[in-house]
């Protein structure tokens, strides 16, 4: 199975993701940690993308694809993977879809986890991460809805998109995730 999670930062994707694909026995693909992996060891990518991460800005496409496709290649995603902070723009879902679709491996769904953004600053605010300050936080909100609501539209036209309220406790929120899915 193949899934995108959509969601802005702090709506829980990467803690959902976890558990999604523990019980779909997928890897799960977070794009944020694999550019973090990226500047950590000082890729050609990652030193590019490091100077828009420390202003809180979005990596662009041309950065993310890359890597995405680099990690696709490898044995353990050929039964499917989950995409989270992936694809972020449509133009990242149109480079997603043509390389799924030459390799016959299609998504099978884009969830997009809904939460209220004053419950996200305070969720951002209270990991401590030394990019998350308030500033920061409400220009990546802002960034976040500019570019990914053309992708909302984009998965709802084709049929996929599964909107599912984030708030909650994981547990409230799995579940949700599970009916959307039918698992």
């Amino acid at each position: 199975m193949r899934i995108v999670f959509i969601g802005p930062p702090g709506a829980g994707k990467g803690t959902q993701s976890v558990l999604l694909t523990e019980l779909l026995d997928i890897p799960h693909l977070s794009t944020g940690n694999m550019l973090r992996e990226a500047v950590e060891h000082r890729t050609t990518v990652g030193r590019l993308a490091a100077e828009f991460m420390q202003s809180g800005r979005l990596v662009p496409d041309p950065f993310v694809v890359q890597i995405v496709g680099e990690r696709l290649q490898q044995p353990d995603c050929e039964g499917g993977c989950l995409f989270d902070g992936f694809p972020r723009t449509l133009g990242q879902a149109r480079s997603l879809d043509e390389y799924l679709t030459a390799a016959g491996t299609p998504l099978d769904a884009a969830l997009e986890l809904r939460v209220d953004e004053e419950l996200l600053v305070n969720r951002l605010l209270g990991r401590g991460r030394e990019d998350d300050s308030i500033d920061t936080i409400r220009r990546r909100f802002r960034d976040y809805v500019t570019m990914t609501t053309p992708l909302l539209d984009y998965y709802q036209s084709t049929g996929l998109l599964r909107t599912i309220d984030g708030s909650g406790t994981t547990n409230e929120v799995f579940k949700r995730i599970r009916e959307a899915i039918g698992k």
